[in-house]
């Protein structure tokens, strides 16, 4: 029997970078990405299953509705192992979708916002099982998170 796959879900760029950082983990895993279509985006996943994300994400209802649906779609067609995310906005719907469904989420905090977590970390929050700090500092806000260190 084949073991489901890790949804990784991300935005196109840095969001990605440190998902792909973890390469040498999830190698080992049968996997399927949920990012923007960006020609970098598409370049650094070719080969990979893909599914594209709408944007721009942030205050934008139709593309969270958009995305909203992608996340039942693909859950339900998919029912992953786990969603791991590094943000931002397009990781909401896949994480709260998630919850509801029981899958785990893993959420790792971006490299970049050490004094203050981003918006996405305060609204995926409720539904994260385990958040992922890269920073010690990010524990300010992440007081249960684990700090495993930079990724890039």
């Amino acid at each position: 029997m084949p073991t489901a796959p890790v949804l990784f879900v991300a935005s196109s760029g840095g969001h990605l970078a440190q998902l792909w950082s973890l390469r040498p983990w999830w190698l080992q895993h049968s996997r399927i990405w949920v990012t923007f279509p960006t020609a970098e985006a598409l370049r650094l996943l070719d080969g990979e299953d893909v599914r594209p994300a709408y944007h721009p994400t942030t205050r934008h209802l139709g593309n969270l509705l958009r995305n909203t649906v992608l996340a039942v779609r693909t859950l339900a067609r998919t029912r992953p192992a786990a969603v791991v995310s590094t943000g931002a906005g397009v990781a909401l719907p896949f994480f709260a979708l998630a919850w509801l469904l029981r899958i785990p989420t893993v959420y790792i905090e971006v490299y970049d916002r050490i004094d203050v977590p981003p918006l996405t970390t305060r609204l995926c929050r409720p539904f994260t099982r385990l958040h992922l700090a890269q920073w010690e500092e990010q524990r300010a806000f992440l007081p249960d998170a684990i700090t495993v260190g930079p990724l890039l």
